[in-house]
């Protein structure tokens, strides 16, 4: 049985002009692959309403899980959402508990719970909220897309919030074999060795020191048997 399947939406017009380098792909990929989750498209957009709302029912029809992060603070261009709901035909107002969230955690600090702030509890109606221990403000749940904040380490504390919640499958396992050939060489029996093992995935990365040619061999799967005898006959084929 195939594992599991999800999608990335990274959302902010900051990331597409370069003021910000997106962490959270990186971060969620690796926890995905953990729990045996297949991250296999990432899409990375700007505060678009349109663009928004196509990718998310895109995304949402085509895996089964999607994750999306950016545009749920409290400034004017934070239409995530809004336009969460709208992908779902959801309504969207400040709900009780999400309020209540953030007036005990603005309470504690004697900041005042603003509208710009209270922005932050408008959740889509039939969401799941999910929980935010770093600053309070919740992402939530809606049929299969988890929204979640831009701020990596928000991010990072409710990926931890969610993963105990999602179906995975087999871990992806990978090793790495060096080969010190120029990828012409490599090549040909590479690609024999991916016939030979379907079920594998195999990529080659080239690198150049001191003049010398040689590239990294990575091989992944669910199979860790199958990893080792492709690593042998690739190992036996350059000795």
């Amino acid at each position: 049985m195939s594992n599991p399947t999800a999608a990335m939406i990274v959302i902010g017009d900051e990331i597409l002009s370069g003021r910000t380098r997106d962490s959270n792909m990186h971060h969620l990929a690796g926890q995905l692959t953990e729990v045996g989750i297949d991250l296999e498209e990432v899409r990375m957009i700007g505060d678009k309403r349109g663009t928004i709302i196509a990718a998310v029912q895109a995304m949402s029809g085509a895996y089964d899980y999607v994750f999306t992060s950016g545009g749920i603070g409290p400034t004017h261009d934070d239409i995530t959402a809004d336009c969460i709901a709208a992908a779902f035909g959801a309504s969207i107002d400040v709900r009780d508990d999400a309020r209540a969230i953030l007036a005990e955690h603005y309470a504690k600090s004697g900041t005042e719970l603003n509208a710009a702030r209270l922005r932050m509890a408008r959740i889509p109606e039939g969401a799941t909220l999910i929980d935010n221990p770093v600053s309070a403000a919740p992402g939530f749940r809606l049929e299969n897309v988890h929204v979640m904040a831009g701020v990596p380490s928000v991010f990072t504390a409710m990926v931890a919030s969610v993963l105990p919640t999602l179906t995975g499958g087999a871990p992806l396992i990978s090793k790495t074999m060096r080969i010190e050939r120029g990828e012409g060489d490599i090549a040909g029996p590479l690609g024999d060795l991916a016939e030979a093992f379907p079920l594998l995935s195999m990529g080659s990365y080239p690198y150049q020191k001191d003049g010398s040619y040689g590239a990294h061999i990575v091989i992944r799967g669910n199979d860790a048997d199958q990893i080792d005898s492709a690593l042998a006959r690739l190992e036996a084929a350059f000795s």
